[in-house]
């Protein structure tokens, strides 16, 4: 639950101009996470997450460059503890994953940011990938490959 609500945080900070841990909280509410003050407070924290100018001069919250690999490390270790198998219907990649990890899984592949990958959906226990084209899908279904398997 922890890595899952994390991981929203990170979505939720890329997405939108968050200046305040209501803000945060608020948004992680509306995202399905229960979360107090402390809890919010306690994650900033682990993600190591700095404010930043913005454009008009106010604050936003925002990943800090040093934590992006370590970041990116347990998302990669998410995918791979989650991975079942992969399949393709077309432009259409098919992710099974342990039963109640496919929304991590699945927030751990939006965070790639690969730009083949038009959206994802999660179940409990499966993803669907909407690709971009048929071509692409191999390429993004080689990308997961190395990932999950470490080439």
């Amino acid at each position: 639950m922890k890595s899952s609500r994390q991981n929203k945080i990170v979505e939720i900070i890329r997405k939108y101009h968050v200046e305040t841990q209501e803000e945060l909280a608020d948004y992680l509410e509306k995202a399905g996470f229960a979360v107090t003050q402390a809890t919010v407070s306690r994650d900033i924290r682990e993600l190591k997450l700095t404010k930043v100018p913005t454009e008009s001069g106010r604050s936003k919250y925002a990943v800090h460059q040093g934590t992006t690999s370590a970041l990116n490390d347990k998302l990669v270790r998410v995918l791979r503890d989650a991975y079942l198998s992969m399949d393709k219907a077309q432009n259409i990649l098919v992710i099974k994953t342990v039963s109640g990890m496919a929304m991590a899984a699945a927030a751990a592949l939006d965070s790639l940011e690969l730009d083949a990958i038009v959206g994802c959906i999660a179940g409990d226990d499966t993803i669907m990938c909407a690709i971009r084209t048929d071509e692409q899908t191999d390429e993004v279904m080689q990308v997961i490959s190395d990932l999950i398997y470490g080439k």
